[in-house]
């Protein structure tokens, strides 16, 4: 542990819940992610030779933290392609918008459905918080945040789970916007100031920096720490135990 990262309770313990994100923060789902979008992309890309393919800095630099249909059109955008739209529920063999989202979707829940191991130090974090009589809730652009956090055996804990279902149904913009941990604050009774998000994207964080939030922790998965301070984080941890006193 660096001084830059030494755990800081109050950065915390003063507060009246914490909203975690899921992949990354409390599930190694991140990388299931990552694994899923590359897949999805190197198909994609093997019909578009006269286009740079996937890297893995594409992930973090258009994907990460982001509702899984705006990381298609980011990346893509990035490609210089535009593709149409098609139906919510397009058929994932289908060069579309949504077609395409919705085969990342198949190809990640073949690989979870193995099962899902949280992060331990994440799980000690969360017991501590719980513990400290802190209210939990999950805010995650991922429409499978129930069924990864049933395989990581975190379900129990959290009776908030803000996803990307929940938030097409309230018409709530995705991150960076704020409006997802706004709206988990107020399931919980209580207002932004009130709550500590902890985050592992870019927009994440940047979601937490715009809301008027407690503090934003980041944990670097990846990402990097000065990445998630110019982010607007409040501090940068390796493990979420870190901040346990």
């Amino acid at each position: 542990m660096t001084p830059e990262t030494a755990a800081k309770p109050a950065d915390w313990t003063g507060a009246a819940a914490i909203l975690f994100d899921l992949d990354g923060v409390l599930t190694p789902t991140a990388t299931v992610h990552e694994r899923a979008w590359q897949e999805l992309f190197d198909g994609y890309l093997a019909s578009h030779p006269e286009v740079p393919g996937y890297r893995e800095s594409d992930y973090f630099d258009h994907i990460d933290g982001k509702p899984r249909f705006d990381g298609v059109r980011d990346f893509l955008a990035s490609r210089g392609i535009t593709l149409p739209e098609g139906p919510l529920d397009d058929d994932p063999a289908h060069e579309t918008v949504q077609g395409l989202g919705n085969r990342k979707n198949a190809i990640f829940n073949a690989i979870v459905s193995a099962g899902v191991e949280p992060f331990e130090g994440s799980v000690r974090f969360l017991e501590a918080a719980l513990a400290r009589g802190l209210k939990v809730a999950v805010v995650s652009s991922s429409r499978n945040a129930p069924a990864v956090l049933e395989a990581a055996g975190l379900s129990r804990h959290f009776p908030v789970v803000v996803d990307g279902v929940v938030a097409a149904e309230q018409g709530l913009p995705g991150k960076p916007s704020p409006a997802t941990y706004e709206y988990a604050a107020k399931l919980l009774d209580l207002s932004s100031p009130e709550c500590v998000v902890v985050e592992d994207a870019v927009s994440g964080v940047q979601a937490g920096r715009a809301g008027s939030f407690h503090s934003v922790i980041g944990v670097d998965r990846g990402a990097g720490r000065q990445t998630l301070l110019d982010a607007g984080a409040t501090l940068v941890v390796n493990d979420l135990q870190e901040l346990i006193p």
